[in-house]
């Protein structure tokens, strides 16, 4: 039932813990023993299990505040365990002004590969094609296995983040330096650009994107090679 309530977010803690009160509630509500703990899991905010006889609850603690409409969906949703719940939903939509997103998880940056510094490039191309207006973070992406960008994905930049990641396969002697330096050029023009929307849909390579893209000095030989590997 919590799946399409959810979303990435998570509560400022501005509304006091009230595990005992609301417990006390619901126990004489639903005449058995409750076990309730308030979370900032947006996730699921709504999840329900019995153990030893006892109903556990977990509950986002912004639900500490609703009104009796509410909590009446609340106990017949624990005491029949189905049903529509329009002002719990409701709820959650009017208080959507309190969350706030996670902040994106902190990425290590490593610019200096074996063979290459992306630095170089980064600074470089920001000069030439970007007038040095591009503050995104890059770095090389991780090696491990189940880490690593697809193979054939040479590049990726996260809106989130704000960080453009380089696939080490990249990072060898054997890559021409005009290689690296387009899949830096790529992803940093995804950064300047963002990315579209249209009727609905995510356009990642737009018209305008892909005119930009054969901007790159040595564009030509760079499709080449990736059309030889």
């Amino acid at each position: 039932m919590n799946r399409d309530l959810t979303a990435n977010f998570a509560l400022p803690l501005t509304v006091g813990h009230a595990e005992t009160p609301l417990r006390r509630y619901l126990e004489d509500r639903l005449n058995r023993p409750v076990s309730l703990l308030l979370t900032d899991n947006s996730t699921s905010m709504l999840s329900a299990r019995v153990r030893d006889g006892v109903l556990c609850v977990r509950l986002h603690r912004m639900f500490a505040a609703a009104g009796s409409q509410v909590l009446d969906e609340l106990v017949s949703f624990l005491s029949k365990r189905k049903g529509a719940m329009p002002c719990f939903r409701r709820f959650v939509r009017d208080h959507g002004e309190q969350l706030r997103k996670k902040p994106p998880n902190r990425v290590p940056v490593k610019t200096r590969g074996r063979a290459y510094d992306l630095r170089e490039f980064y600074q470089e191309l920001n000069e030439e094609y970007f007038n040095n207006t591009i503050n995104a973070k890059i770095t090389w992406g991780s090696s491990n296995s189940r880490c690593v960008v697809r193979k054939r994905t040479l590049g990726s930049y996260s809106e989130r983040s704000h960080t453009i990641r380089i696939n080490p396969v990249l990072d060898k002697r054997t890559v021409p330096c005009y290689v690296v330096a387009y899949v830096v050029y790529h992803e940093m023009l995804h950064a300047a650009m963002g990315i579209s929307r249209h009727g609905g849909r995510r356009i990642v390579h737009s018209r305008e994107f892909r005119r930009k893209e054969k901007l790159f000095k040595e564009y030509e030989k760079a499709m080449a090679w990736e059309r030889m590997r």
